[in-house]
Formats: structure tokens, C-alpha cells, sequence
């Protein structure tokens, strides 16, 4: 049976901390409710378990007759985190610091905690608001976690982080709920762990880490990579200017602070603070593809990460191109990144699995946002061949022009713009691995006769060259087009469909799978904070009311959106943001009823119809050439062979018309009534 236990901090702050800390020792079977005082509590404190920060909290909860007193109740001694104390274990002995806290009690207790675990050579002068005795006015002040109520005339503050609950208090916890046996090989594991890296940090010589820091910012002057130093637990010494701009941190303040209050992807974090893992590994950072290298110093008991930009290092460094590709890098994701408890998804995830040791070609069918990539990349991890490479090409994002070159590689002198030495293909370079080939409904017919030779013959030639090179590479294809149809309308070629199914895949829209969008939503929070999120139960069934057309890919765009302007630590109605629901009930202007026109549009294909409409009410004629010109400058920047395809797309949909000379293309009747519903519904 699951248990429940109720926490009650002072402050909001005391509250998500010592929250934060017993998620490190309690299973996912007890449940964790949680108040803070300062909040207002409206309603009699009882559970299975009641933990109260402070004698504080327990007499004013008393006081107030909040408390039921029948219940286990346990009253929790706190002291410092360890996890930052080494912020000011540096500090020259007979420092005066002012020690900042938010009442007497608190604050003569924290210089007490302070001198037992051995930091008793600072000159400590209490501090709290409203204090009446006289003090030294000094430049340094100590808080733990009580920064908003340091003076103003202090000039350098080191908040040592809320003090959280002490051994005693927690080994009280896990004995009342009966789980202290269970969970006290991770206990004293965690708890001598912070203590030993205490001991060594205080036995360490203040000049020789000085030294260390002068060296560490000589050399990373001179890097145009990102260079990032820590501890073993996590605490920041150096992080340069290149790793701000390459992950987009801002210019917030990092040195001092743990790395998981700086960087936030949660696959990155393991990786940094995993001791065992020393082996450079590719992250996916806001969009960012970044190669992290890390270095272990022992001297110091720190760790150099080292971060470069994928794009930029492989363009450039052809050598380190070959490495990644060969280590397989490029397949991120397995089956457990695949989240859903569905009967649908798991059956899928199912078959999946037995065609990825299969090594037979296949072809994923699903609608634009269902994880196409996502179970391509897992299928090869899965596989045979899981050490081999795992590329992939988008044929949607690249013209016609390119598609062959791309693929296929050319020899020196085989047109112009060719590089010096030739080029060796996506196939050549997926040798002995997979080849993900996305958007296949997107291709020529001349491009799905080679792409044939090559799944039949498993040999390529280069463009220009006479040299066949046999290869052996997996292909795994998909679309979000019914190729059948494609097939019967000359458009795709019967003989390549059927090689390319050998093996076979519909994924399933996320509307047949609704029974997912919460795990998928606590999923996504998890990823994209550290903070405790909650969603209310009417954003919920909300949510669950949408039918998601842009699938997986637009419930994380929703909830990006919501985590970003939420006002507390719960998604509300009213974070559900009212543009980018885009399949929607059209009015239909002639008759007066509604009608539902079943297309979903991403911002882009809004933005083209836009464009069109505007250019067409001018009287100008609209083109590919003018329409690319048009986006110059703005997010949606594209090239007229990008645009001819987006183009396509939209007349497959029936939404524009496209004619050659004085016409142009054109918005169609069924483009124009989805057009002007969208404006009225987003109140243009």
C-alpha cells in the first residue's frame, strides 16, 4: 500500500528544499504533500507521517489548532548542505563575515553548525532583520539560502543553500516509515560521501587551488571551445564566456553555483556528475548539438568538461567526422526514451523491437510529430549493428539539386562547385551501420530509381565517378504521405515501396493514445526542469479535450510554451496558450454552419499563406523566387528551392493554387475559408 506523508516548512523556500531532499532517500511508493506557513494553511495537518521543519513551525501550528496531534510526528534538526559549503571553506582564517539568517534562533544556530563541522576560524557577526544590537558593518556576509535579507551594504554574498534536515532526523524518518533497512546502504552511502568531499575540500591548501584556478583561466582565454570546471559534487569554479553563447545561458551568474542550477538538460547533468562515464558523448541542448569531453583531475578532485559545437567541429575536422560517425553517436534515443503505457504505442514499441534485430528494411508510416526519428534511432540502438553509425537526412529540407550529391557523393570536377578531392555520400559514410531516410515521399522519381539500385544492388557510385563501392548499409524510410496512393497516382514507384516495406510500421497518432498525454507531460517537465511542476486537473482535462494533430511534437511545444509563463509551480488554464491550436471548427461564410477542415499547420505554412494573401490583394504576382525574398530576415528564412517545396506541400493539401506566367500561385476557395478562420480565431 502506498504511503502518504505531510511536510510543513516556514517558508516556500525551506519547503522545496527539504522536499528536494527526501526524494533522494524515499521510493516512489510514499507520496510527499507539502505546505509552507508563510502560504496560509486552511485546513487540520494529518498523515500517515508529519515532518515540521522547526520547533517554529510546530508552535504555530499548534497555536493555530492545525496540527493533529494523534499522528507520528517528526521534528526536524536541520544543518548546512553539504553540497555547497565549499563556497566559503576558501575564506582566509579570522575573515569577519556577517552570517545572515531569517530570525535569532536560526542564525545563532547556523554559526554553531558552522563551527562544529570545522569551519570555526571565520569571525562570525550575526544578522537578522530587525536585529537592535550594534554590529560591525563588513563586506562578506554568509546565508544559507536567506539572500533577500542580506544588507545593502555588503558586497560579496556566498549563500550556502537552505539548511535541509541532519543525519538523526532522517535516519527518524525512514524508521517511522519503515523503510530504513531498505534504504540504508543509500543513506550512509550519500551522507559519507558529502562528508569525505567536506574533509578533503578542508585539507586542501588555499594557494594551491588559487594556482589551479590562475592556470585553469590562462588556458581558457585561449579556447574558443566551452570550458566548464566543478567539483565532484557539482559546485561551479570556472565556466567561460563560449560555453554561455554556445548553450545560451544568458549572463546570469554561474560561478559559485551548482551545475544543476546552470544547466538543466537532465541527460547532460547524469553524464557530467556520472564518476563511471568518461567516454565524450553528443547532447541535444536547446536545439544546440553539442560533443562534451570530460577530464578528471585528481589532484584537485575536480572535472574539466569541454564542450564543442557538433556542427561547427565536424564541418571543419573531417577526422573527428569519421570518429563520431563511426562510434554511432547519432543515434540518441532508445525504447525507454519512448514514453506511453498505452496499448498502442506499446504494441508497436513491440514489433519495433523484433525488427530492429531483424536487420530488415523499413518504413515507418505516421503523421507529422509521432517520433518517426525518435523510433529510427532506437531501432538501430536495438540492433545488430548498434556500434556501427546511424545517419540521418531529411529529403523535405533539401532541393532536388542536392538530394544525389547528398547521398550518392561526387568525384573531383563532377560539376561545378565541386570540392577539390570529391565528396564521399551519406551511404558511403553509413557504411556498416543505418541510414534514416525521413520525408521519403518527398523524392523524385530519378532519386527513387538510384536509391532502388542501391537497396538491390547494395553498391553505390559516386556523381561523376566509375568506381562502384559496395556498401553495407540498413535503410529505414518514412513518411507522413500515403505512398499507396503516391503508387497509384505514378508518383512513387511500385518496386521501391514494396523494398522499402519489408518491414512495416504505422505509429499512432497521439488522439488514439490520449490515455499517454499525462505521462508524456510529466515526461516533459521532468526534462525541462528541475523545479517540482504540477499540472491543475482542469488544464488537464482540457488538454486531454484537444485532439493533437501535431501529435507528440505539439503537446511538447504546448507545454514549453506553459512552463514559460507560469506564474507558480502549477500549469493552469490559463498557461494553455490560445494560438498554435490550429485544427479547429471554420465557419463557413455562405450557409452559416461549421464545417471542420481536418489540416493541421505548423507557423511556417501560416506564414506563406499570409504571404500569398497579402501579395495577391496587391495585385502582384506571386512566385517561389519572391515569396523566399520575402522571408529574408525573419525566422522563417528559406531559399526559393526550400520554398518550391513547402509550396508543394501546401498544393498537396489543396490549399494553394500554383500557375506558370502572369497567375501565379494563388490562395484556393478552401485555402482562403482556413485562412480567414485562423485570423478570427487568433483575433487578427
Amino acid at each position: 500500500m502506498k504511503k502518504s506523508i505531510t511536510l510543513i516548512a516556514g517558508s516556500e523556500q525551506t519547503r522545496s528544499a527539504l522536499v528536494k531532499q527526501l526524494k533522494e532517500y524515499l521510493s516512489d511508493r510514499i507520496f510527499i504533500n507539502s505546505y509552507a506557513t508563510e502560504a496560509g494553511i486552511d485546513e487540520i495537518i494529518r498523515d500517515d507521517l508529519v515532518i515540521l521543519s522547526s520547533e517554529a513551525v510546530k508552535n504555530d501550528l499548534l497555536e493555530l489548532k492545525l496540527l493533529d496531534t494523534t499522528c507520528e510526528i517528526v521534528t526536524a534538526q536541520r544543518t548546512v548542505s553539504y553540497d555547497f559549503i565549499d563556497k566559503i571553506v576558501l575564506l582566509s582564517p579570522d575573515t569577519e563575515v556577517l552570517l545572515v539568517n531569517d530570525d535569532p534562533e536560526s542564525t545563532y544556530e547556523s554559526i554553531e553548525i558552522l563551527k562544529r563541522i570545522g569551519i570555526d576560524y571565520l569571525k562570525y557577526i550575526p544578522y537578522y532583520p530587525g536585529i537592535k544590537e550594534s554590529f560591525k558593518k563588513v563586506n562578506i556576509a554568509i546565508t544559507p539560502g536567506e539572500v533577500d535579507k542580506v544588507p545593502g551594504f555588503v558586497e560579496e554574498i556566498y549563500d550556502i543553500g537552505t539548511r535541509i534536515m541532519d543525519f538523526t532526523t532522517i535516519t527518524k524518518i525512514l524508521s517511522r516509515l519503515d523503510i530504513l533497512n531498505e534504504k540504508a546502504g543509500i543513506f550512509s552511502q550519500k551522507y559519507l560521501e558529502k562528508i569525505i568531499n567536506v574533509a578533503k575540500r578542508l585539507a586542501k591548501s588555499r594557494n594551491e587551488i588559487l594556482e589551479l584556478n590562475n592556470h585553469l583561466h590562462l588556458v581558457m582565454d585561449g579556447l574558443n571551445d566551452g570550458l566548464l570546471v566543478y567539483s565532484k559534487n557539482g559546485n561551479v569554479s570556472v565556466l567561460n564566456e563560449n560555453l554561455k553563447k554556445l548553450l545560451k545561458l544568458g549572463y546570469r551568474k554561474a560561478i559559485g553555483k551548482s551545475v544543476n542550477n546552470v544547466i538543466y538538460n537532465k541527460n547532460l547533468l547524469s553524464f557530467l556528475m556520472d564518476k563511471n562515464i568518461c567516454e565524450g558523448k553528443i547532447f541535444n541542448i536547446n536545439g544546440v548539438e553539442v560533443f562534451v569531453n570530460k577530464l578528471y583531475l585528481i589532484q584537485d578532485d575536480s572535472v574539466i568538461a569541454v564542450f564543442k559545437g557538433v556542427k561547427e567541429t565536424i564541418e571543419t575536422n573531417e577526422k573527428l567526422r569519421r570518429e563520431l560517425i563511426n562510434k554511432g553517436f547519432y543515434a540518441k534515443y532508445t525504447f525507454e526514451d519512448i514514453v506511453g503505457e498505452s496499448e498502442s504505442i506499446k504494441r508497436v514499441k513491440a514489433i519495433a523491437k523484433k525488427l530492429a534485430i531483424s536487420g530488415l528494411t523499413i518504413l515507418i508510416e505516421g503523421e507529422s510529430g509521432t517520433g518517426k526519428e525518435l523510433f529510427a534511432s532506437a531501432i538501430h540502438r536495438e540492433s545488430k549493428i548498434r556500434k556501427g553509425p546511424f545517419l540521418a537526412v531529411n529529403f523535405s529540407a533539401l532541393p532536388d539539386e542536392l538530394i544525389e550529391s547528398e547521398l550518392f557523393g561526387y568525384e573531383e570536377g563532377a560539376f561545378t562547385g565541386a570540392k577539390k578531392g570529391g565528396k564521399a555520400g551519406l551511404f558511403e559514410q553509413a557504411d556498416g551501420g543505418t541510414i534514416f531516410l525521413d520525408e521519403i515521399g518527398d523524392i523524385s522519381l530519378k532519386v527513387q530509381a538510384r536509391l532502388l539500385r542501391v537497396l538491390q544492388e547494395k553498391e553505390v557510385m559516386r556523381i561523376g565517378g566509375t568506381e562502384i563501392k559496395p556498401i553495407n548499409v540498413r535503410i529505414i524510410a518514412a513518411t507522413n504521405k500515403d505512398l499507396v496512393k503516391m503508387v497509384r497516382e505514378k508518383k512513387f514507384r511500385e518496386d521501391l515501396y514494396y523494398r522499402l516495406k519489408m518491414g512495416y510500421i504505422q505509429l499512432p497518432p497521439l488522439r488514439e493514445r490520449k490515455m499517454d498525454i499525462s505521462n508524456l507531460m510529466d515526461y516533459f517537465i521532468e526534462v525541462g526542469t528541475t523545479e517540482d511542476i504540477k499540472i491543475s486537473h482542469d488544464a488537464m482535462n482540457q488538454l486531454l479535450k484537444y485532439d493533437w494533430h501535431g501529435n507528440v511534437r505539439e503537446l511538447k511545444n504546448t507545454l514549453t510554451y506553459m512552463l514559460a509563463v507560469r506564474e507558480g509551480k502549477y500549469l493552469t488554464l490559463k498557461d494553455i496558450p490560445d494560438k498554435g491550436f490550429f485544427h479547429d471548427i471554420i465557419h463557413n461564410e455562405n450557409n452559416g454552419e461549421s464545417k471542420n477542415i481536418d489540416i493541421h499547420l505548423n507557423e511556417e505554412q501560416i506564414y506563406i499563406l499570409q504571404q500569398i494573401d497579402i501579395f495577391s490583394r496587391k495585385g502582384q504576382i506571386v512566385g517561389r523566387e519572391k515569396l523566399s525574398e520575402g522571408t529574408i530576415g525573419t525566422k522563417y528564412e528559406m531559399t526559393k528551392y526550400q520554398m518550391r517545396n513547402r509550396l508543394e506541400q501546401l498544393e498537396k493539401m489543396g490549399l494553394i493554387i500554383k500557375n506558370k506566367g502572369k497567375h501565379g500561385t494563388r490562395l484556393s476557395p478552401k485555402g482562403e475559408v482556413l485562412l480567414k478562420g485562423l485570423m478570427v480565431h487568433n483575433g487578427v
